[in-house]
C-alpha cells in the first residue's frame, strides 16, 4: 500500500499504513474543562493513538479536508478527517461522498427514497441525489483531528 498523498479534485488523501508501529502516549487522569481541581502528579495509563483511531487499518484513510461548508460541525479546511471506507453510513454521519465524479464532505442523510447532502454552514444549501447522479459513499469519517492552536 503506497504511502503517497494522492489529490482527486479537492481532498488529499492518504492511506493508514497496515504496518503503523504502536503510538503509546502517556494518558493523565481525567481535567475538568471547567472549573479548576486539585492538580495529580501521576499518569494513570498508557494510550495508542493507531488502536484508538483505527479500528479498519486496511480500510482507513487521512483525508485532508477543504473547505467551509461544515464549520458548523466543528470542521474546518485543513482539518485532518480519519476516513473508514469500510463502515455503512447511518443516517446523520459525516461522510466522504462522490457525487458526479467529486469529492464532497457532507452529513450524509436519508429522507424517504432520497440521499441528501446536508452542509453544516447555512451560507451552503443541501445537496438532493438524484437518481441520475453518480453517488457512492467512499468513507465515514470517524475523527477530526486539528491542531489545538489552528481555528
Amino acid at each position: 500500500m503506497s504511502t503517497t498523498a494522492v489529490q482527486p479534485s479537492n481532498l488529499e488523501i492518504h492511506p493508514w499504513s497496515e504496518h503503523a508501529q504502536r503510538l503509546e502516549l502517556m494518558l493523565a487522569a481525567a481535567v475538568p474543562a471547567g472549573f479548576p481541581s486539585p492538580a495529580q502528579d501521576y499518569h494513570e495509563d498508557r494510550i495508542d493513538l493507531n488502536r484508538e483511531l483505527v479500528r479498519h487499518p486496511e480500510a482507513t484513510f487521512c483525508v485532508v479536508a477543504k473547505g467551509h461548508s461544515m464549520v458548523d460541525a466543528n470542521l474546518h479546511d485543513g482539518d485532518i478527517l480519519v476516513v473508514d471506507r469500510s463502515l455503512q453510513p447511518a443516517s446523520g454521519t459525516i461522510a466522504v461522498c462522490v457525487l458526479d465524479g467529486e469529492f464532497t464532505v457532507k452529513r450524509f442523510t436519508r429522507r424517504r427514497d432520497e440521499v441528501v447532502l446536508v452542509a453544516e454552514n447555512p451560507a451552503f444549501p443541501p445537496i438532493h441525489v438524484g437518481p441520475e447522479q453518480d453517488f457512492k459513499v467512499w468513507g465515514v469519517v470517524t475523527w477530526i483531528l486539528r491542531k489545538a492552536d489552528r481555528k
